[in-house]
């Protein structure tokens, strides 16, 4: 097993291989992790399914004890691939509260902040992209290997034989 990231890496059943990659990931891959669902409105809206979340992001939790809350994202860190959301909030031991840690799978991206210019290019690449209709299939397929063997088999026998014929 190699010991650095790869970008060729190819999928593994394996879950200590899928860890490591996650893991060794540098964080401009990592950015791609840290996407959530869309809301069904927004998935309407813009035509995608999900989106990396941003800071200003608002959020619906889906999973976990706080299921059903909604917040804006105050913070996303990519390193450890968690995100902080504001309203969210966790009481320690010593009574101070300190924003609860999510994964970004088990977020619903419910508003999206478009404040940022390049959050704005990529909605602006999906609308220049016209749907393309796939083109019609030709009917004429080609043979298969084994038919193509079995014909020249065919060929050849039949050129030996006018030869012998000849003879």
């Amino acid at each position: 097993m190699k010991k650095d990231w790869s970008r060729n890496w190819v999928k593994s059943v394996q879950p200590r291989k899928q860890r490591k990659y996650r893991h060794n990931a540098p964080l401009h891959v990592r950015h791609k992790f840290l996407s959530a669902n869309l809301s069904p409105e927004l998935r309407r809206r813009f035509e995608k399914r999900s989106m990396p979340v941003r800071k200003g992001d608002e959020v619906e939790v889906m999973r976990g004890s706080s299921k059903g809350l909604r917040g804006t994202v105050n913070r996303v860190d990519v390193k450890k691939c968690r995100i902080y959301v504001e309203e969210i909030k966790v009481k320690k031991v010593d009574g101070s509260e300190i924003m609860k840690s999510l994964q970004p799978s088990n977020l619903r991206i419910v508003k999206l902040s478009l404040d940022d210019k390049m959050r704005q290019r990529v909605f602006e690449r999906t609308e220049e992209k016209p749907k393309e209709e796939k083109p019609e299939k030709k009917e004429e397929k080609k043979p298969k290997k084994k038919e193509e063997k079995k014909e020249k088999k065919k060929k050849e026998k039949k050129k030996e034989r006018r030869k012998k014929e000849k003879k």
